[in-house]
């Protein structure tokens, strides 16, 4: 009777060990190509997924190269998101590689439609900030034209891919996930679509928290950042971003585009530069040295961070609205970058 008590203790035992492992099968199979995007995936998809990031956080998916493992991964997932717009130039080469034949949602689809609306009807969505026709012609001039030379060789296109800066633009990326879900398990649509309308409602909010952050720095301010990843950010919200690099950050800035930001920073009176998290900080510290001003803090722009406020999409898109904020509003400029020198 003893024995049989025993046997009967240790299959109940085995049974609750086999349990996380079978609820983990029974998940949706989602890759993507980077932090972000998994974590909009996690937030509509919840319980009923599993989701592998190709790239992780604090990495950068400019110059990732794919491995083995990551081909194998595909192969073996019921649903792939990258964010499109040529921003991953190496994941249609891998997915042609894995022979993945399953859901494949580009993260950006109508995204492209959605900006040529805005411009055709001249930002109409932002006017709040109409100051900033003069930041984008200032952008197009200063910043892109310097970096010409770079933009040809990384196929990003016309159009900045780094959409998810612009709070604005994540009811697209939602659906986009949304549906592609349902593909892969439409037994679960209900609690996909619940839990994507909480998200859009998340969303919404966070983007009003940003804006009324934001609408307290001056007119005009100018942003120095690594690479240029926050055209969105400074569409939407009323900023001019300059950086040393391109779209990309794969090739270093020349000495003429470094000396030419540093005259720029000087006509601008730019009050603060600031660090990337995935990028490498040795340019922003030669410029902040050259000009003699401040580090201010750190932006989160291509990845989250590995823990934090900036773990998640919308804790990020918080993180560098109030690391603007405290360096940049008046009053307190100098209060503001004291407050996150010693972060650094």
């Amino acid at each position: 009777m003893r024995l049989s008590r025993t046997c009967a203790l240790l299959a109940g035992v085995s049974t609750l060990l086999a349990l996380p492992a079978a609820l983990a099968a029974e998940r949706v199979q989602v890759v993507t190509s980077f932090s972000i995007l998994a974590d909009m995936i996690e937030n509509v998809g919840g319980e009923h997924v599993e989701v592998t990031a190709l790239v992780g956080p604090d990495s950068d998916a400019h110059v990732y190269s794919p491995r083995p493992a990551d081909a194998r991964a595909l192969a073996e997932a019921d649903l792939v998101v990258f964010n499109g717009l040529q921003f991953e130039g190496w994941i249609e080469r891998l997915i042609d590689a894995s022979d993945f034949t399953g859901p494949l949602v580009v993260a950006t689809d109508g995204i492209e439609s959605r900006l040529a609306a805005a411009e055709n009807a001249g930002h109409d969505d932002h006017d709040d900030h109409d100051d900033h026709d003069d930041h984008d012609d200032h952008d197009d001039h200063d910043d892109h034209d310097d970096h010409d030379d770079h933009d040809d060789g990384h196929d990003h296109g016309d159009i900045d891919p780094h959409t998810w800066q612009d709070l604005g633009m994540g009811e697209l990326y939602v659906a986009n996930i949304l549906a592609g879900l349902i593909e892969a398990d439409p037994d679960n649509s209900a609690a996909y679509q619940a839990r994507a309308e909480r998200y859009r409602e998340e969303v919404a909010a966070v983007d009003s928290e940003v804006r009324e952050l934001l609408g307290e720095i001056p007119a005009g301010t100018s942003v120095i950042t690594g690479h240029d990843s926050f055209g969105h950010f400074a569409r939407a919200y009323g900023l001019t971003f300059l950086s040393p690099q391109g779209l990309s950050t794969e090739a270093e800035p020349s000495a003429a585009n470094m000396a030419r930001l540093i005259d720029v920073i000087r006509e601008e009176n730019v009050q603060a530069l600031f660090h990337e998290n995935m990028t490498s900080p040795a340019m922003i510290d030669q410029l902040a040295e050259e000009a003699g001003l401040p580090i201010a803090g750190t932006l989160y722009a291509d990845a989250l961070a590995s823990e934090g406020e900036a773990s998640s999409w919308l804790g990020m898109m918080r993180h560098n609205a109030r690391t603007l904020h405290d360096a940049l509003a008046e009053p307190g400029h100098d209060e503001g970058g004291d407050a996150h020198d010693h972060e650094h």
